[in-house]
């Protein structure tokens, strides 16, 4: 079964300021992939913070992938795709692009999107969308290759 940590970046719901709507959703989504929800984390959108997050979480060995949710539009603080990149020893591009893709069928400003994929040792990372809706949408997207790409990544 597949292992999966998500990682949701706000610094308002990591301030208390705001709450998780994306929870049980994105826990039920997972669940149906099959996979297990391993780990579940909020993190304010500091760059720092965010690279050791998905770094602790890569070099656990416990995950197949890392789901971030948010950080991934245009606002000065949506630093995700960034610290993603610097974070992944290979990119996978075309996962972000898919997932724009199939979103621009549904709304204009998923071109403002900047999620991407990549590999961290064993451990494969997807930048989703802060909306719960968005999440899933570009969840589902990927969902037909992420087995797939798991066993590749793992040499099996």
């Amino acid at each position: 079964m597949i292992r999966v940590a998500i990682l949701v970046v706000s610094s308002k719901i990591a301030g208390g300021q705001e709450e998780d709507q994306g929870k049980a959703a994105l826990a039920q989504l997972v669940e149906s992939i099959p996979a297990s929800l391993a780990s579940y984390g909020v993190v304010s959108d500091e760059r720092q913070a965010i690279r050791e997050r998905l770094v602790s979480l890569c070099e656990s060995e416990a995950f197949d992938v890392v789901l971030t949710v948010g950080g991934t539009g245009v606002r000065p603080t949506d630093v995700v795709p960034e610290v993603t990149r610097e974070v992944v020893e290979k990119e996978i591009p075309g996962i972000g692009e898919a997932m724009r893709q199939e979103s621009l069928k549904k709304v204009q400003t998923a071109m403002l999107s900047r999620g991407t994929a990549g590999i961290y040792e064993d451990t494969l990372i997807i930048n989703l969308p802060g909306s719960p809706r968005g999440a899933r949408e570009n969840l589902n997207v990927v969902l037909p290759v992420l087995e797939h790409t798991i066993e590749k990544i793992q040499g099996r």
